[in-house]
């Protein structure tokens, strides 16, 4: 069984995989370490990760998926999508429903609409194909996938459904710093003692997000303290930046409208990202582009200082999840041990000195910046999977937003506040609550605070039905058992009626909340008969896939995977057909110049140059059987020629084996009868007649006619004096076997007189 964890990033795709002797990081077709989050569609094909990102001149990949998921999951798409739209190089409508966002994409003659679910599937299908890959075929069903922290219950249902709909099973959705986290602490042996646990702050600078989380380590585990977070502020806003401040410069300097031309934003926004990577070592960048737009070639150049001056608002915002997660740790920044800085973003030099100036000490680097995620995962994958033995460490996680319940009465309060799960709370995690129900009732699962989640995130999580039931006393109870589990996400474990057929003289009209889940506080002083009844509970999430589209989006994966690999077939079909014609072309000249005729060496090269210029015309996009066809047709006139070049290569060969043949059953013979000696030495003489007749007339022949001695036909006559002499030699030795088991029958047989 195959342990993997991935990182499904905004812009890149990392695989991890747990082996006897580490944490690897799986390599994709073109060895590459990291693979373009990136989805395209031509008329027939569908190509994914580097293949998408290189065909993006003609076919504008579909890209940002963790995007596409925040803001069609859980988050007002108008507010979202609006800010994220001008982006991307591909439109982006709201489904009929007027619910999540699609994309529609043109493949095999007819439009399809794809949900940004169906999309992350694609790249889950993708990651578990360079796993099977890059472990020998082994099959990838178990994993552990990253999350942001800030995801709702419905973008991490979404994650759920896009594996289902890939073949995975995970075994946890984690976020993205506790995987960082674990990957940190288990191989540390100098974090916490007997002065107690080491804190470390982890600070994320994705390509789309900024996260932070203080962490406290010790040596039994790792426990996630607080969590912040900017779900809107990454890596890519510093590089909108420069593609602003350059787009400007090209309206006023050369004429050109660079944003309202999709191909040159692409092309100056990859511009402007190189240049944000080169301005992290150097002083200076220059971004060179030909042929921009309207055949106009473009220049400028940056100093990092004016950078810095241009990302002055961003930087700010930087430091804002810092100080929510270290307020919410409870623990001072004197009691930091060190701050961890990760993620794709974070090159950028102002952002690592804007660190040290709130944490008051340097960010460290000892992390693989874009891998720590996958390893993490790959190693929490090892941790709870059967088939590896990792050391006994502890990893807590936080909730980052509180979640509370109410009924149609109103919020389910406990004794602080209106959250059943406060944020920071560690999961997973089960409670219990009781209340007095006569009847079917809804518990509705909502974020207490709307502060706590993305701006523009709604608050409302699911609703579960609890019944139908009727109670039969008026003390009745429903105890209800709600999980929160690895995943982060919350349900109704299990609920139950409880009648009491003695009432309690101090029951009162409330609520009891027990994290056990023990039923003794539902006791009372006196005798009482109880009676426990299982309820069922009907579970509805907001923005989660249905069953019903869950297996429509199965249906459409399986449909595209089919087309995928009738594709993959067809293209090896025509390349065997292209590398037939280029090789046959050289054996003509080299090889099979020997054994073919003036006319047959015409025929065939006028064939092959008629296949080729059919292959880069009209035969560019046919079908595998046509493919097929063509090839079947050529090796119709080339199979002859090729019969009689391999067949020349091993005659001789073959008459060598028939001539020791005879030779050694010659030799054998002489321990034979009279009769038989004779008889092999009959049969030899006339193999060797047989052989040298054929050669003399085969030595007569041109090699460009069909041979009269084949090699399989000296392998046949060897095998038929391998069989008569041994046939003989068998016969002799039959008399003497014979002999002997009569003697043995005779000796058991018992005398009788």
């Amino acid at each position: 069984m195959s342990v993997v964890g991935f990182d499904v990033g905004n812009d890149t795709l990392v695989a991890a995989a747990a082996r006897q002797r580490g944490i690897d990081v799986l390599l994709n077709a073109e060895s590459k370490r990291e693979s373009p989050a990136a989805v395209a569609f031509s008329h027939n094909s569908r190509l994914i990760g580097s293949h998408a990102a290189s065909a993006s001149a003609s076919h504008a990949p579909f890209s940002s998926v963790k995007r596409l998921i925040l803001g069609a999951t859980g988050r007002d798409p108008a507010a979202s999508l609006l800010r994220d739209v001008p982006r991307l190089p591909f439109p982006v409508s709201p489904a009929a429903d007027g619910g999540a966002a699609v994309v529609h994409a043109d493949h095999v003659g007819r439009r399809i609409p794809l949900s940004p679910t169906h999309l992350l599937s694609m790249l889950l299908a993708y990651l578990k194909q360079l796993a099977e890959a890059d472990l020998g075929g082994a099959p990838v069903a178990d994993c552990v996938i990253s999350v942001p922290c800030y995801f709702t219950q419905a973008q991490r249902s979404a994650y759920l459904d896009a594996a289902a709909v890939a073949g995975l099973r995970p075994l946890r959705l984690m976020h993205d710093l506790a995987a960082t986290a674990l990957g940190y602490g288990l191989y540390r042996s100098d974090l916490g003692g007997a002065g107690g646990p080491s804190h470390v702050a982890f600070v994320d600078v994705g390509q789309c997000d900024t996260q932070v989380a203080v962490v406290a380590f010790d040596a039994s585990g790792m426990r996630v303290l607080s969590h912040g977070f900017d779900a809107d502020l990454g890596g890519r806003d510093f590089d909108e930046v420069l593609f602003e401040h350059f787009a400007e410069e090209f309206r006023d300097r050369y004429k050109i409208d660079v944003v309202g031309n999709v191909k040159a934003s692409m092309r100056l926004r990859a511009a402007c990202e190189k240049a944000k990577k080169v301005l992290s070592a150097n002083a200076e960048a220059v971004v060179n582009i030909e042929c921009l737009m309207e055949e106009k070639d473009v220049r400028g150049v940056i100093r990092r200082e004016e950078f810095e001056k241009l990302s002055a608002g961003l930087l700010e915002r930087v430091v804002e999840p810092c100080k929510r997660a270290v307020a919410d740790s409870g623990i001072g920044l004197e009691r930091l041990h060190s701050v961890e800085l990760v993620g794709s973003g974070s090159r950028v030099p102002a952002i690592a000195k804007v660190l040290a100036g709130f944490f008051r000490k340097e960010p460290s680097r000892t992390l693989n910046a874009s891998e720590c995620v996958a390893r993490g995962c790959a190693l929490q994958c090892a941790m709870l999977s059967p088939t590896f033995h990792v050391r006994e460490y502890e990893v807590q996680d936080a909730i980052p937003a509180s979640i509370g319940f109410c009924t149609s009465e109103g919020p389910i309060s406990t004794l602080s506040s209106n959250a059943l799960f406060r944020r920071g709370f560690p999961f997973p995690s089960v409670k219990a609550i009781t209340l007095q129900k006569n009847s079917s009732f809804n518990l509705d699962a909502y974020y207490v605070d709307k502060n706590e989640l993305p701006p523009g995130t709604t608050t409302n999580i699911g609703s579960f039905q609890i019944g139908p039931f009727q109670a039969r006393t008026e003390a009745s109870k429903v105890k209800v058992n709600i999980r929160l589990n690895l995943h982060g996400l919350i349900s109704v474990e299990s609920a139950a009626l409880i009648d009491y057929y003695q009432r309690n003289a101090n029951s009162a009209d409330h609520m009891e909340v027990d994290s056990s889940g023990d039923d003794s506080g539902d006791k009372s002083r006196g005798e009482r008969s109880i009676q426990r009844q299982d309820l069922p509970v009907a579970e509805y999430i907001y923005g989660a896939m249905s069953k019903q589209e869950l297996l429509e989006a199965q249906e459409q994966e399986q449909q595209l995977a089919y087309q995928d690999k009738l594709m993959e077939r067809t293209k090896d079909r025509k390349n065997a057909l292209e590398s037939y014609v280029y090789d046959t072309r050289n054996k003509l000249s080299e090889r099979y110049r020997s054994f073919t005729t003036d006319s047959e060496r015409e025929e065939i090269s006028l064939n092959l140059q008629q296949t080729e210029e059919w292959l880069y015309e009209e035969g560019d996009d046919e079908t595998e059987a046509v493919y097929y066809s063509k090839l079947e047709e050529l090796k119709k006139l080339v199979d002859p020629i090729e019969n009689r070049c391999k067949d020349d290569e091993v005659r001789a060969e073959a008459m060598r084996e028939l001539l020791k043949c005879i030779v050694d059953h010659r030799m054998a013979a002489k321990s034979l009868s009279a009769p038989e000696r004779d008889a092999v030495d009959n049969e030899c003489n006339k193999a060797e007649q047989w052989l040298r007749e054929g050669w003399q007339l085969q030595e007569s022949l041109p090699k460009n006619v069909e041979p009269v001695l084949w090699a399989y036909e000296i392998k046949r006559k060897e095998e038929e004096l391998d069989m008569f002499c041994q046939n003989i030699s068998r016969h002799k030795a039959s008399p003497a076997t014979t002999d002997g088991s009569r003697g043995s029958d005779h000796m058991a047989t018992p005398d009788r007189d």
